[in-house]
């Protein structure tokens, strides 16, 4: 059964169309990568998703459970957004964590707020969620004492703190010199092996054909193609996605 399906999605930015009109579904455990040219609407469809942006048109189910729908015209509450959010959790590239709290506090903060279980239960939670990133004695730390690549980690752990259905990734790596990069493809490999169902935007190539069960690429705002990776990666059809793969392979 589909713990996601996206039908429709359509989204403009004034009179500049970004998504014209996606369709696709996502099988609990799962892992689907889109790839794309920069300007192609990756990111404006990770945000869709993720209420951080709202679509024009279209519909968004989770579960069996319509939580967008583009024709609605009523005002969303900002209690229904909340709930939303919490079918996704999100990855940004720059990792956005807050400066002024501790790595442990970063993590918690979120739970915390929203009573997601006692203040103790959360924090034995992140430190076990630390202890799996490979950061566990990092949790007194504050971000600008770590690296691109652990802070990263630390906002991957963040988001599985709130127990997301679905964990979306916007280029993890893209902030990540090249040999940091490694350390944070090996947490969200780990993650592909524990069937955690997964949204990844990423340029990392090699990952995308290693670790997802399904490919998109996506080419002025359309999806151009979709299949497994050895169809996407193995056998293109489109000189367009052609051309995008010859473009990494130099």
């Amino acid at each position: 059964m589909a713990v996601l399906e996206v039908k429709n999605i359509c989204k403009a930015f004034g009179k500049t169309e970004v998504l014209k009109g996606i369709d696709f579904s996502l099988e609990k455990g799962q892992v689907l990568s889109i790839i794309g040219s920069s300007g192609s609407g990756k990111t404006t469809l990770l945000r869709c998703l993720n209420s951080l942006e709202f679509a024009d048109k279209g519909t968004i189910t989770v579960n069996d459970t319509v939580i967008f729908d583009g024709s609605r015209t009523t005002k969303r509450s900002d209690a229904e957004l909340r709930e939303r959010r919490l079918h996704f959790g999100l990855v940004f590239q720059s990792f956005n964590l807050f400066p002024q709290y501790t790595v442990l506090e970063n993590i918690t903060l979120a739970p915390n707020l929203l009573k997601k279980d006692t203040p103790e239960n959360n924090k034995e939670k992140a430190l076990k969620l630390l202890d799996e990133v490979g950061l566990s004695e990092k949790a007194n730390n504050y971000p600008c004492e770590l690296s691109g690549g652990q802070q990263q980690r630390v906002a991957i752990a963040r988001a599985l703190a709130m127990d997301p259905e679905i964990l979306c990734f916007d280029e993890p790596t893209s902030a990540l010199d090249p040999e940091l990069t490694g350390e944070v493809l090996k947490v969200i490999r780990s993650l592909a092996d524990g069937h955690m169902t997964m949204i990844v935007v990423t340029h990392e190539m090699g990952f995308a054909k290693d670790v997802s069960d399904t490919v998109i690429f996506m080419d002025d705002g359309v999806i151009a193609e979709q299949g497994t990776p050895d169809e996407v990666f193995g056998n293109p059809r489109t000189e367009r996605l052609k051309a995008f793969l010859a473009s990494y392979s130099k």
